[in-house]
């Protein structure tokens, strides 16, 4: 029986200000537990928020990268959510509700089925809860307010994804995104970028299923595979003759599945109303433009440019542009070259370089290897002087700083051989050595040619031009 996949998530993009939203707190990382909470975040007696001017450029320019400058709201209100829960000291959390700062926009991804558009819902500054930790208290639980209060910009998304592949490439995308504008620094582990999602299931064509909230999922992975086992679960209950809650659930990582947490909220139950101590929030065109001027040529443009430019597949191109460092490594290189196509240059940062920084646990912004020596190798497998193997073990050479590219390539006698006569001779050992092989393909059988041309590499440790070896072989065994 066939079912439809229907999912939509809340991501919460924590803005990479010094201080909090409503206070001039630290919003720092790793303080001591209680520290730096301040009597604004805890609302005591007295106090009165000021919202964070910063928080309010980042989230302008968000509207702006995701579609304009229409989409920005130039007034907004901060409203109260309220409820109770032991993170939450004031009793409630001051967020936007009915106006937000961003209304719609839009996200395209790439998967394996091509290029899709998941529009935007909203997208509303609020600030963060405490948080509860239940580790090594002797069976209770302790409070650490120092996250009370950090400036969010919560992206609600409409239900557009059909499968968990879907959504994590959506998030994969909006997570390079606010990276590269540079409102958040995306750190999955530190909790900066974290999402909820919600998924149900359908038959083809009818309305929407019944939802559950997977919340607070902190990895791609942990993300395709709780939305993987959720699917499941309610497709199972529903053949069975069930029906599903509308509840939060959490993923248990250990397990490799969901549990209920608690009933799912609907908005009337938060009871929102516009916070009384905070004016409405007015932004002028002045403020846009000065936010506007700020953006960099943004990853779309960028992509779209790379494919008319450079001629490159909208795979390389999707591949380039995951972080804006990468895409800088990848043009910074390509202009440097005397000679290697945009193709070659894609295909060596895409994999043997983006493989080693894996490696190390690095990525393009904490490069190992200079554009001006990388490019300085990829000119030497251009001219021949060496063969795309053995750049390989140079490349590896390079990041381990055992010099430049020409001098590795001296150092391990790794010089191509590229004189056509020293490889015509040693073609003609082979063929003397393997004459039943010449002759099987002269008869037709093809896979005898790459058997040749693996013995002739193998003669010549590998230094041979591959090009003038086929070549040869070629010449040789049709004369």
């Amino acid at each position: 029986m066939n079912w439809e996949i229907v999912i939509g998530l809340e991501t919460h993009a924590q803005l990479s200000t010094a201080s909090k939203m409503f206070s001039g707190a630290s919003s720092a990382f790793g303080a001591a537990p209680n520290t730096l909470a301040s009597a604004v975040d805890i609302a005591l007696p007295g106090v009165l928020p000021v919202a964070n001017r910063g928080a309010v450029e980042r989230a302008i320019r968000f509207g702006l990268a995701v579609g304009g400058e229409k989409l920005i709201n130039r007034r907004s209100v901060f409203a109260r959510k309220n409820y109770f829960y032991p993170d939450l000291p004031k009793g409630y959390q001051i967020s936007q509700y009915e106006l937000p700062i961003v209304k719609g926009g839009e996200i395209r991804i790439l998967t394996k089925s091509g290029e899709k558009t998941i529009r935007l819902t909203r997208a509303h500054l609020e600030e963060d809860t405490g948080k509860s930790l239940h580790e090594d208290f002797q069976g209770m639980s302790g409070i650490d307010l120092n996250r009370t209060g950090v400036p969010l910009l919560e992206i609600v998304s409409e239900p557009d994804m059909r499968s968990a592949e879907e959504a994590v490439a959506y998030a994969k995308t909006l997570h390079s995104l606010v990276r590269w504008i540079e409102i958040c620094d995306g750190n999955m582990q530190e909790g900066s970028f974290r999402c909820d999602a919600n998924v149900s299931v359908r038959r083809p064509g009818a309305p929407l299923g019944t939802r559950a909230e997977l919340k607070n999922l902190n990895s791609f992975r942990f993300l395709e595979r709780a939305i993987e086992f959720e699917v499941k679960r309610q497709i199972e209950i529903l053949e069975d003759g069930g029906k599903i809650v509308q509840e939060t659930r959490l993923y248990d990582a250990d397990k490799d599945e969901t549990r209920s947490m608690r009933i799912k909220e609907e908005a009337h139950d938060y009871r929102y109303f516009p916070d009384p101590d905070l004016l409405p929030l007015e932004l002028s065109e002045e403020w846009l433009d000065h936010e506007r001027a700020k953006l960099p040529e943004l990853p779309q443009a960028k992509r779209e440019r790379y494919q008319r430019e450079y001629g490159l597949s909208a795979y390389d191109a999707n591949l380039l542009t995951e972080t804006r460092e990468k895409a800088e490594y990848f043009e910074g290189t390509y202009k440097l070259l005397k000679g290697p196509s945009s193709k070659t240059v894609a295909n060596w940062v895409n994999g043997e370089l983006s493989a080693l920084l894996n490696e190390r646990g690095a990525d393009f912004s904490q490069i190992l290897i200079e554009q001006k020596a990388f490019a300085k190798l990829l000119d030497r497998i251009h001219d021949g002087t060496v063969s795309a193997n053995a750049a390989k073990e140079v490349l590896h050479g390079m990041a381990r700083g055992e010099g430049a590219a020409d001098e590795i390539i001296e150092k391990r006698g790794l010089k191509q051989i590229s004189d056509a006569g020293e490889i015509e001779k040693i073609v003609d050992r082979v063929l003397a050595a393997n004459a039943k092989q010449a002759e099987d393909y002269r008869a037709g059988k093809d896979k005898a040619f790459n058997s040749l041309v693996g013995q002739v590499m193998k003669a010549t440790q590998g230094k041979a031009n591959p090009a003038q070896v086929n070549e040869i072989l070629k010449r040789k065994l049709t004369a």
